[in-house]
């Protein structure tokens, strides 16, 4: 019989063991690093950048394999059509909800109601010469994530009239087994790719940059805070599952998230653990990927937030009717904010140079401490898809009873 450690022994060794800790020490490491040594913290950014890099080498492969097999899997077409219009509706109900929670706290809070002489000034030139127009095969070209999605549903639809269909789903299938076994083995760098973001991000725009819109972030993060809560929250609960208990779920992900300001970087990860709680394997991988596109709640808020912002710093009133203009636009642009770095920013210069009111050189204000709001985005996008998939599996009756009491999964 193996021996069994003693209890205080038992519980150190699992801390000290336990991934969610070590990424949680690495984001304090990076921070500390980034205040009292800039220099050295700004170049551990090639650390961040490398692990963010190999993960997006898995993201590819697991959408197209997932969502293969899993339309494959379901054998009815008419079922593969109906969660994509069920996932594309939602979508737009919560991102245009997500908006309009981002424009009214603005308005209520008025975070752009300060002194913009002390503010530090980047140089925002590369978002807003050239064109800023919202082009949707942009979008698509832009978008690896949306055209891995597209080929998958093409090949796993291909699938179904094909004779020797399970030959060929067999060997998939073998192929996602070595990919999720690989994935697993390069999460135990995930610590060096949360200390490495969380280092620049300190070190290059430094703490004291948050103080002049420090209004700003405040306002952001309780909105994002709330709209978790509140209303992703309140969706889950209509399901019988309560947000704490999903967010302690998914910790781990969570802190790697914030330590890269990406939410890619978590993505595989989220699928499995989706499937662990108990959505159906066909339905995490067509909602998740189309939401990392089309379900930005996070960055709707951000976006709609900034406009207002902009609008109260250089004095401009927006009518109720510019508002709605300023929503409308975001319900598109929105979505071509993702895929592309720095790509929020062209959608917020197009979507102010559509209204022809607030000065586009407005978006030098916001660059500095962009990169602090970041996280909350990427974390806010990420629960948001996580919700969205737990939604439509319940909605489809495709949630095993398994998954109904997730405090029993939290250790997985």
């Amino acid at each position: 019989m193996a021996e069994t450690l003693p209890k205080k022994e038992s519980v150190a060794f699992a801390i000290l063991t336990n991934l969610t800790f070590w990424v949680l020490i690495a984001i304090v490491a990076g921070a500390l690093l980034g205040h009292y040594a800039p220099e050295i913290a700004v170049s551990m950014k090639l650390i961040g950048d490398w692990f963010i890099k190999i993960i997006k080498i898995f993201i590819a492969p697991i959408i197209f394999l997932t969502i293969v097999l899993g339309i494959s899997g379901m054998g009815d077409l008419k079922k593969v059509g109906r969660i994509g219009v069920k996932s594309l509706i939602y979508f737009e109900i919560v991102t245009t909800f997500a908006l309009a929670i981002g424009v009214a706290v603005a308005v209520l809070i008025q975070p752009g109601k300060i002194d913009k002489t002390n503010l530090s000034v980047q140089d925002p030139s590369l978002y807003t010469s050239g064109k800023t127009d919202f082009s949707w095969l942009q979008f698509f070209l832009d978008n690896l994530t949306l055209q891995v999605l597209i080929a998958a549903i093409v090949v796993g639809i291909a699938l179904n009239y094909y004779s020797k269909r399970q030959q060929v789903v067999d060997a998939f299938y073998v192929c996602s087994k070595y990919v999720f076994r690989a994935l697993k083995i390069v999460m135990y760098l995930a610590p060096l790719g949360a200390f490495g973001g969380m280092a620049f991000t300190v070190g290059k725009f430094g703490l004291h940059t948050l103080i002049p819109l420090g209004k700003l972030m405040l306002t952001m993060y309780i909105t994002m805070g709330l709209f978790v809560f509140v209303v992703l929250g309140s969706i889950l609960r209509y399901y019988k599952i309560r947000i704490l208990d999903f967010l302690g779920y998914i910790k781990a992900e969570l802190l790697l998230v914030l330590g890269t300001s990406s939410s890619e970087s978590a993505l595989p990860n989220l699928m499995e653990k989706l499937e662990k709680m108990g959505c159906s394997k066909s339905v995490v991988g067509l909602v998740v990927p189309t939401g990392y596109s089309f379900n930005l709640d996070g960055t709707s808020i951000y976006l709609s937030m900034a406009v207002i912002f902009l609008a109260q710093l250089y004095d401009v009133h927006l009518t109720f009717g510019e508002i709605l203009t300023v929503i409308g636009l975001l319900m598109v642009t929105s979505k071509g904010a993702a895929g592309v770095t720095g790509s929020g920013f062209i959608v917020l210069a197009s979507t102010l140079t559509a209204i022809h009111k607030i000065p586009v050189e407005g978006l030098a204000f916001l660059l500095g401490v962009d990169k602090f709001m970041s996280e909350a985005r990427a974390i806010t996008n990420f629960i948001g898809n996580g919700v969205a998939a737990i939604v439509i599996s319940k909605n489809e009756g495709e949630f095993s009873d398994f998954g109904n009491d997730i405090r029993k999964l939290k250790n997985l």
